[in-house]
């Protein structure tokens, strides 16, 4: 975890964090507000796509968010905690089902399970977490832009990776490498937006990118295997069908002396070299403390969405060893955290 993100949990042991402070300003100025953290039993559902670290601890994050405003577990909230496992027909079936259970309120994680809930579910307010393009997934309006707000059942959190920086960051690491490979399943909407960014990216910094298409878990380490002699270099998109099995992208490149990058930085000890990327535990804690204002009464529509822009630089030197890659000592300086 990053050095906010320690700072973050440190924060929540104390009785009134100074990250309530703008929340309490603005449940103070809302009208009409009559909530008791006593008066009954708030039953939220939560849907994410798949089970991997980054969206284990978004998830975790918001739990956290909710439990530091006086929403315990079993005394004042219940969770009806739900797992698609990376098939859109099912997220569509917990949709339908927080729909008919009438929940107070819905967690969705990731793309996929977001644009689920909002085609099924416009009455019951929507927070809504790692979507790295709300807009283009349909998940927000059209005419929407960070910072604004909705009007509709929907707000939440995007987490847009700063590919470009990314990028530039990872080509320090190996100034030799020319050709990049990346991995990505094309039904995920999120995908197919970040690898246009990284399309852009790469020829900005005058390397060419190798595709390579998965549909699904089982065709990832083929798909990773089929880059060897092809590139020196993979970097992993913001897809879930791949981050959730970089463990069997990892084994190949390090047969291989492939390097390999990430996004997150939760997949880090998975196996890549690297990650300039966000704490996904403050990605969720964002979101959680919207989910705040709504049950405080605020409506979704009236939260703006928008980014997470804490970004750090964790290094695997483990990793690194492994690929056949040595890591510069101004590199180490930057780093937040290293992994030995």
């Amino acid at each position: 975890m990053s050095n906010q993100g320690m700072a973050v949990r440190r924060q929540l042991q104390k009785p009134r964090s100074s990250l309530l402070t703008g929340l309490l300003t603005l449940l103070a100025l809302a009208p009409g507000l009559a909530f008791s953290l006593d008066q009954k039993m708030v039953t939220i559902g939560v849907t994410k796509i798949v089970s991997h670290a980054a969206l284990d601890a978004d998830a975790k994050g918001f739990e956290a968010a909710l439990a530091s405003a006086g929403f315990k577990e079993g005394v004042n909230v219940r969770y009806d905690r739900q797992n698609a496992q990376g098939d859109t027909a099912k997220a569509a079936a917990i949709a339908g089902k927080f729909e008919k259970d009438a929940v107070d309120l819905v967690h969705s994680i990731a793309t996929p399970t977001s644009q689920a809930v909002v085609k099924a579910i416009t009455r019951i307010p929507v927070v809504f977490s790692s979507i790295s393009d709300p807009v283009g997934a349909g998940v927000v309006p059209k005419d929407s832009a960070p910072g604004k707000k909705t009007g509709s059942n929907v707000t939440g959190v995007s987490d847009m990776w700063p590919v470009l920086l990314q990028m530039e960051t990872y080509a320090k690491f190996v100034p030799q490498a020319r050709k990049w490979g990346t991995i990505f399943n094309p039904a995920e909407a999120n995908s197919v937006a970040h690898v246009k960014v990284m399309r852009e990216a790469a020829k900005t910094l005058g390397l060419e990118l190798v595709e390579v298409n998965v549909a699904k878990s089982s065709e990832v380490e083929q798909a990773a295997a089929s880059l060897v002699g092809k590139v020196q270099a993979i970097t992993i998109t913001s897809d879930n069908t791949t981050v959730a099995n970089i463990d069997a992208i990892a084994r190949v490149c390090d047969k291989h002396k492939i390097a390999l990058f990430a996004g997150d930085v939760d997949s880090v000890p998975r196996g890549a070299i690297a990650a300039y990327g966000m704490d996904y535990f403050l990605v969720g804690y964002s979101a959680g403390k919207k989910a705040v204002l709504v049950l405080k009464g605020v409506k979704p529509g009236d939260i703006p969405w928008g980014p997470v822009e804490k970004f750090s630089l964790v290094i695997n030197l483990k990793a690194a060893r492994a690929q056949g890659v040595t890591v510069s000592p101004e590199l180490l300086k930057k780093a937040d955290k290293v992994l030995e």
